[in-house]
């Protein structure tokens, strides 16, 4: 099984699990990813998603011998906009999902780590969008990537092709934060258990208006935000805050 399953409780961990080829993102890989993430929205019980590669790191992103032998110009199509389809699936999904990146993160698996909500790596990883040293600019990356960091150390990524190392990805506002490799998982399920404590449907209505307005502009971003709190205030779980806010004690959530 190259794609795999934790779940513990509330908490999901969805394991890259392909070391032999520094779990890339091939067709078969994309496909599993979608499928797993869908039904991962989809499921109730499960609050928060933490992405993670096994083996020695993160993802090389694509199989290169894979796109070598595609050849024709509809099979190269169809790679990158299932590739596209993945980061759009965790981006539009209604849980959060935390990148646990460790070893590299280039390519494709840098714009993984870009696509989810929150990162987190240890003090070795690297991150890169190499394609321009082997020919192929990394412009599918770089939507991610270039909407979580600032143009000039994005371009300086893209036109060297360098990677960069944690400090730096922190820096630049790629990741969160990053730990030694021992501390890494009990940092990332700290957080990631702050995270399912609140109110599911809250999390999801926040998600959900936080990617929308970015697009908006200043005007329009304000008048959707004040509809999205309308809507978020009629609903339950926000009267329950409220009222426990008040009353000095922990809410109750009922996820309505």
């Amino acid at each position: 099984m190259s794609i795999k399953v934790v779940t513990q409780k509330d908490i999901s961990r969805v394991i890259i699990n392909e070391p032999k080829t520094y779990n890339s993102l091939s067709f078969k890989n994309l496909n599993d990813l979608i499928k797993v993430f869908k039904k991962l929205d989809k499921d109730n019980k499960v609050k928060v998603i933490i992405l993670e590669g096994a083996g020695k790191g993160f993802s090389a992103g694509h199989n290169l011998k894979e796109v070598r032998n595609l050849k024709k110009k509809e099979k190269y199509q169809k790679l990158f906009n299932l590739c596209s389809k993945l980061m759009l699936q965790i981006v539009e999904g209604r849980k959060p999902v935390i990148a646990k990146v460790h070893g590299a993160a280039y390519a494709a698996g840098c714009q993984l780590v870009a696509s989810c909500d929150l990162a987190y790596s240890s003090k070795d990883a690297l991150f890169a969008t190499p394609g321009v040293n082997i020919g192929l600019f990394c412009s599918t990356p770089m939507v991610a990537v270039s909407r979580k960091i600032n143009r000039k150390p994005m371009m300086k990524m893209l036109l060297t092709g360098e990677p960069i190392k944690a400090n730096y990805a922190k820096e630049i506002g790629l990741i969160n934060d990053f730990f030694s490799k021992s501390n890494l998982s009990k940092e990332v399920l700290k957080i990631a258990k702050k995270i399912a404590s609140k109110s599911n449907l809250t999390i999801k209505i926040g998600k959900q208006s936080f990617y929308k307005q970015l697009e908006m502009p200043l005007k329009k971003a304000y008048a959707y935000t004040s509809k999205m709190m309308t809507i978020n205030m009629m609903a339950l779980d926000a009267k329950e805050g409220i009222t426990a806010f008040i009353e000095k004690r922990k809410p109750i959530w009922k996820n309505k």
